[in-house]
């Protein structure tokens, strides 16, 4: 009797530690930046298959190969979805069930664009508006887990939050950027050109007659620099020449001073087989205004319209006040322009 029992603690001591090594499972926590983990729990989905880990190892999840999936992924049964479809456990797709993984209150979301100050997304007050519905933006299309970088204009094409932010269901978002960028004030832009000095645009002083949406982006793309226009193409009522038209504003193709301040522009040389023609700004502006030249007679830039002294003659280029009537004419004088 007594070498029985001690047979038996034995067995029950050899028995017990590969009991306690059976069970190598745990809890996986799906870690959110601004919601409290999903909890996966093993011993639960194992009670339902009879501790058969092959239902879903490696099935339906490598763990040599893992991978994110999003929740449109799982509703197209990848991962999670491929059970819970609404056949075999309640469907990942419903909106009402969102709660049995997902615990707690999702937590705001800080966005920080360059050049702008940050942007808070209120999942709280988003809820409040939608009577709990995460569907309303969490549906694979509005938001799909991989749109990041979206830009402002991809928003006003209704992507992410210009799904709703279109001036129908919720303030568009092509303006109103103080609604999200708290405390923003736009910056002065400095506008490089070659041959000139830099043209800088207030923000501030444009700010006291017009609002962001006037701009941006129907004209202005909110990255400074990704478009470029040229004076002329201002002039004909593109980038600042759509308000600068003589109307609204005062017009860009003359008072270059005004945008382009302490700029003086330079003499300007034509080579030809005439000998060089030396023209004078300083002695002109004496006289005339920007816009009596340009650019009506004149591109702004050199070189880039040729006109003979034949073309000249007929009131072309210089001709056209060099007529013997506003000034001398180029049919004569010749030594007055070519320095022979």
């Amino acid at each position: 009797m007594k070498l029985r029992f001690t047979l038996l603690l034995l067995l029950f001591g050899l028995l017990t530690p590969l009991a306690s090594s059976a069970k190598e499972t745990k809890e996986v926590l799906f870690r959110f930046k601004n919601a409290d983990p999903v909890v996966f729990s093993h011993d639960l989905h194992l009670s339902k298959y009879n501790n058969n880990c092959k239902v879903c190892h490696n099935a339906i999840f490598n763990l040599k190969a893992r991978r994110h999936y999003t929740m449109a992924d799982m509703e197209r049964t990848r991962s999670c979805g491929a059970c819970h479809s609404g056949v075999k456990a309640f469907s990942v797709a419903s909106e009402k069930d969102c709660v049995r993984c997902h615990k707690g209150r999702p937590r705001s979301v800080t966005y920080r664009p360059k050049g702008a100050t940050e942007a808070i997304f209120s999942h709280e007050t988003h809820l409040s508006r939608t009577g709990d519905k995460c569907k309303s933006c969490h549906d694979g299309k509005v938001i799909t887990g991989r749109d990041k970088n979206v830009t402002m204009a991809a928003m006003e094409k209704g992507k992410t939050c210009g799904a709703c932010h279109n001036d129908k269901k919720a303030f568009s978002v092509a303006g109103n950027c103080g609604n999200c960028h708290r405390g923003m004030k736009p910056r002065e832009i400095s506008f490089k050109s070659k041959g000139i000095s830099d043209a800088l645009f207030s923000h501030k002083f444009h700010l006291d007659a017009y609002k962001c949406a006037d701009c941006h982006t129907r004209i202005f793309p909110y990255k400074a620099g990704a478009k470029h226009f040229s004076m002329a193409d201002m002039a004909q009522g593109k980038s600042c020449g759509s308000c600068h038209n003589g109307k609204e504003a005062f017009v860009t193709t003359g008072d270059c001073d005004k945008c382009h301040k302490g700029f003086k522009p330079g003499i300007v040389t034509f080579k030809n087989e005439g000998g060089e023609v030396k023209f004078s700004h300083e002695f002109h502006l004496g006289m005339y205004k920007c816009a009596d030249c340009h650019t009506k007679v004149f591109p702004f830039k050199a070189g880039v319209q040729h006109v003979g002294m034949g073309g000249m003659e007929g009131g072309k280029s210089c001709g056209s006040c060099h007529n013997g009537k506003d000034a001398f004419t180029v049919k004569e004088n010749c030594e007055k322009c070519h320095k022979m």
